[in-house]
């Protein structure tokens, strides 16, 4: 069992940068694949970055490919996503989630921070 509390979320001009948190607590989080999650109101709930166990990057949404960069530190069970160069259609909640390394679906997630990219 593993608990996310997402963190960082808050109101940024267009082009400007936010850096998100999710926290874990519970056992074995080294051994779980870790991702961020999108969804603005109105549309389904996206994908936008993934890491292994290890640290290897598994992937990125080609909407955030070059802006946004997903990390992990399993010493402090943690995992971040930094956002830069952020646009309107970014606005969302973002979510972090967990899957273990031999499932396909995310099995944990945390409670959503809010991102809003506006003037």
């Amino acid at each position: 069992q593993v608990q996310l509390v997402a963190s960082g979320g808050g109101l940024v001009q267009p082009g400007g940068s936010l850096r998100l948190s999710c926290a874990a607590s519970g056992r074995a989080f080294s051994s779980y694949t870790m991702g961020w999650f999108r969804q603005a109101p109105g549309k389904e709930r996206e994908s936008v970055a993934a890491i292994s166990w290890s640290g290897g990057i598994i992937g990125y949404a080609d909407s955030v490919k070059g802006r946004f960069t997903i990390s992990r530190d399993n010493a402090r069970n943690t995992i971040a996503l930094q956002m830069n160069n952020l646009r309107p259609e970014d606005t969302a909640v973002y979510y972090c989630a967990a899957r273990g390394k031999d499932r396909a679906m995310y099995e944990y997630w945390g409670q959503g921070t809010q991102v809003t990219v506006s003037s």
